[in-house]
């Protein structure tokens, strides 16, 4: 299989990887054969990319970190949980969510379980959801990547418990924010920003409230919005004064959002992204925090496609984390746009006069 824009997505092309909806549930299934009314709506649904069968590429598998089951469930957790909040009115007070720490505590735990199984794998969390499912898999996804870097720093247990736990929740506060600002194209107008700026401590408010979720749990709702040279909100906190379950829930927060369609922009590519992190370096992240997460990200996961310098179109087939912005790839377009005779692949690391020129 490979991983093409959306824009170069055919009728006939039959779907590879499923797509999601934003409660979890499939959207669109693996095997399913695409026609131009298909195509249409997933333009308009905010799908930018589609994983698709292809007959050069047959055997090119992406080894994902997390399980289809482990993000469904999960997912329907988040969403439900979410709008639940969303709904607080029409609860007539009663408690809202009150397993909320036991559900939060067993979806975490399936996310260990299944990276436990996949310790040395370059995180690859390119799933593929609408736009309007953004909000609930945007948290799975920060989890996991919360998770990884606790994982890597070292953390028992008990603290990643709590950071996981502080890493699906830590929007919950935006909940409380008008339906139309999740949506919002542009920029935000002055009394929007700050709504905006008021969901940290909402989701603070939220969280603290149950006895069974942790106060530092709860200060990654808090405090991802702060920023290491204090530039950040609700309270400009800097560098050590954020604790590191919110400095690694900001990180994470950050790098999904870019690498994510919105309704303002679209979604930046991996290495872009990357930069992006590297640039704020010292200013809003922790320089050394940012080399530890962006040395578990995948630049160019298996599938990717790509074009070279060489004008070739290749599509990447392994990565190596001795150079992982140097993978190794299968050509499936000469420069001339034809197909080679024979199947072949380079080797991008041994190749150092050939570059990449972008994502396709």
């Amino acid at each position: 299989m490979r991983k093409v824009q959306l824009e170069l997505v055919k009728p006939g092309d039959k779907v590879a990887r499923p797509v999601f909806q934003d409660n979890g549930n499939i959207l669109l299934g693996e095997g399913v054969e695409l026609n131009e009314r298909y195509i249409d709506r997933l333009l308009q649904i905010g799908i930018d990319f589609l994983y698709i069968e292809d007959g050069a590429t047959v055997d090119i598998i992406p080894e994902e970190t997390i399980r289809d089951e482990t993000r469904k469930k999960s997912v329907g957790i988040i969403y439900d949980t979410m709008n639940a909040f969303k709904n607080e009115d029409l609860s007539k007070n009663k408690t809202i969510a009150p397993d909320i720490g036991r559900s939060f505590r067993a979806v975490f735990g399936s996310i260990m379980q299944d990276l436990s199984t996949r310790p040395n794998v370059l995180v690859n969390l390119s799933s593929i959801h609408s736009m309007e499912g953004y909000l609930f898999q945007h948290s799975f996804n920060v989890a996991v990547l919360a998770g990884i870097m606790g994982i890597a720093k070292g953390f028992n247990r008990y603290q990643l418990e709590e950071l996981g736990i502080g890493a699906l929740l830590f929007d919950i506060g935006m909940t409380k924010l008008p339906a139309s600002m999740l949506t919002h194209k542009g920029r935000y107008s002055a009394e929007q920003l700050s709504l905006l700026h008021k969901h940290p401590m909402d989701g603070f408010q939220i969280l603290r409230k149950y006895h069974d979720i942790s106060i530092v749990s709860a200060h990654c709702a808090l405090q991802h919005h702060e920023r290491y040279n204090g530039s950040g909100y609700p309270r400009g906190l800097k560098k050590d004064e954020i604790h590191i379950y919110a400095q690694i829930v900001g990180l994470a927060d950050t790098y999904d959002a870019l690498v994510s369609p919105r309704p303002h922009r679209k979604r930046y590519t991996t290495s872009e992204a990357i930069e992006f992190l590297f640039a704020a370096g010292g200013t809003f992240f922790d320089l050394e925090l940012i080399k530890l997460f962006c040395s578990h990200i995948s630049i160019y996961p298996v599938s990717t496609t790509l074009l070279l310098s060489t004008g070739q179109t290749v599509v990447v087939t392994s990565n190596t984390d001795l150079a992982v912005h140097r993978p190794r790839v299968r050509v499936i377009k000469e420069a001339d746009g034809k197909a080679p005779h024979s199947p072949y692949e380079i080797e991008l690391k041994n190749e150092l006069h050939i570059t990449i020129v972008k994502e396709l």
